[in-house]
């Protein structure tokens, strides 16, 4: 069993150790940075010569093609995918690039190395951020159905870091994991013992002499926030300070800069103007650095991730400061200015340090081992209508966000909207936050969040193209009740709906996927 948590600035490979029974980072020949402290980081960084030849991870920085201002050089490259706009993008051999090209070089690219070492991919986990939209997701899936494993699994990073961390308390603990890009904040509830069987590919596996243990997600947090964000703060700084302009190198001094400090109270580093031929030490303190990170909002929105997260775990009756342990891992919980912030909301009982950079490629193989997962539904999700006192197309809320799945039958009943309709169709959203959004409390053992009655404009649509349900015979008219469809989601996030034709008092479908949510 493998697992891969692509990281937004480095990326992890683990694989089960039978015979130590325990995971084991897997360093890929070419793509592994060997010189650093943690040789089992790969750089999620791509260099594409042309459209056969792309250099992927330590490749592009031994071969000195991590260029600034080079167009055929990506990083961050993983916050563009599913985003809906990309921003420039070059054209690399008549062919316009996107961030989901960049990203499947890089997995293809991981892929064949695996299998060049002689690796061999039965089963495979994925670990996504908390936050992430449901398009990313479903490339992820687009990703490997090619690769001959056996299954394919997602896994949400928090959740697999405390499985990485393999915490023995049967209470709920904290997960803060901070990498290149984002934020995530997980109330865990680990250690509940259930007597689930665990199903593989098409296999249905005997009970295991222990029982799978159970990790489940009571709240979560996410926030579009990470590294990369401070090395771009910190090169405009320096760009205003100097009278330097602005690029991707300075970015990249930036980012050395920030990283020294995590060491050292100060560093410098020097810059030549390319253009003017002047010299410059660039140079920057901690307390600088803590003073710049305060000004461009950094601790607010710490602080605000960690106050929706203390008012989720306080509607079930938890209170975070009694949390026993908060595990923390992403390269960027490692600058002195978030250590400190996290020393001032947590006591040195409850802070677990020591697996920043593995513990979610770790926790994710445990996934098939000995555990299994219930999770709830981070995103909401709504029906597309026909709204005819607006006269225009809306949509009608099914799963709010925080519902647990496989969830309840959401139950409606439709009529037709045009003349002479021949099918049912439907169109799913992935509903945005609304700016109305009240509270989130539990509803007996389901977390439920309340929002107001009007729907964000960002909306994204799951299946572009309408699917039909099933044909109406005879065709249906505006103003009058017609089917009556039954929706919910099963415990593979698959939507499924039944149809039921309330003029011929038949079944048109039964049990029907529409789409996986994932």
């Amino acid at each position: 069993m493998y697992a891969i948590d692509f990281g937004t600035s480095n990326t992890v490979v683990t694989r089960w150790q039978p015979l130590k029974n325990q995971p084991e980072v897997l360093s890929l020949a070419g793509l592994s940075w060997q010189d650093s402290p943690n040789p089992s980081l790969i750089p999620s960084l791509v260099y594409a010569k042309s459209l056969d030849t792309v250099y992927c991870g330590q490749q592009v920085r031994d071969q000195g093609l991590d260029i600034p201002g080079d167009p055929r050089f990506f990083r961050n490259f993983k916050r563009g995918i599913g985003a809906t706009v990309q921003g420039f993008l070059p054209e690399i051999d008549s062919q316009r690039i996107t961030f989901e090209q960049v990203g499947t070089w890089f997995l293809e690219r991981l892929w064949q190395q695996m299998v060049a070492q002689g690796e061999s991919l039965t089963d495979l986990v994925l670990t996504v951020p908390v936050n992430s939209f449901e398009q990313y997701r479903q490339w992820l899936g687009t990703q490997v159905a090619d690769w001959p494993c056996q299954r394919v699994q997602l896994l949400d990073e928090p959740t697999a870091a405390a499985l990485g961390y393999q915490v023995t308390e049967n209470q709920p603990i904290l997960v803060f994991d901070f990498g290149g890009g984002t934020l995530d904040l997980s109330l865990i509830e680990p250690g509940k013992t259930t007597g689930l069987l665990l199903k593989w590919g098409d296999q249905l596996l005997k009970r295991r002499e222990s029982r799978p243990r159970t990790a489940k997600v009571l709240a979560k947090v996410g926030r579009n926030l990470g590294g990369s964000d401070i090395d771009l703060w910190l090169a405009q700084a320096l760009a205003q300070q100097f009278q330097i302009p602005r690029s991707y190198r300075l970015q990249k001094i930036a980012e050395r800069i920030k990283i020294r400090l995590s060491s050292q109270e100060s560093h410098q580093e020097p810059y030549l103007d390319e253009e003017t031929f002047s010299t410059y030490e660039l140079s920057c303190t901690r307390q600088q650095l803590q003073q710049l990170l305060a000004e461009q909002g950094f601790f607010a929105q710490l602080d605000g991730a960690l106050q929706e997260l203390t008012q989720q775990a306080r509607q079930q009756g938890y209170v975070l400061g009694e949390v026993p342990r908060v595990l923390v891992v992403g390269g960027t919980s490692q600058l002195p200015a978030v250590r400190d912030w996290l020393t001032q909301k947590f006591s040195p009982r409850q802070l677990a340090w020591d697996k920043p950079f593995t513990a979610v490629a770790e926790g994710a193989l445990y996934l098939g081992q000995s555990y299994e997962v219930k999770d709830y539904l981070y995103h909401g999700y709504g029906l597309r209508y026909w709204d005819h006192r607006q006269a225009q197309h809306n949509w009608q809320p099914i799963f709010p966000q925080g519902t647990p799945y496989p969830t309840q039958p959401y139950e409606l009943v439709l009529g037709a909207s045009v003349s002479n309709q021949l099918r049912i169709e439907l169109i799913i959203g992935e509903l945005g936050q609304t700016k109305d959004v009240t509270e989130v409390y539990f509803d007996g053992q389901s977390l439920v969040t309340r929002q107001g009655n009007s729907i964000n404009a960002a909306v994204r649509p799951l299946n572009l193209e309408a699917q039909t349900l099933a044909p109406l015979e005879p065709p249906g008219a505006p103003g009058l009740d017609r089917v009556r469809i039954r929706l919910w989601v099963d415990a593979q996030r698959t939507l499924r709906v039944t149809v039921f034709d309330l003029l011929t008092k038949q079944t048109l479908t039964e049990n029907q996927a529409v789409i996986d949510l994932r």
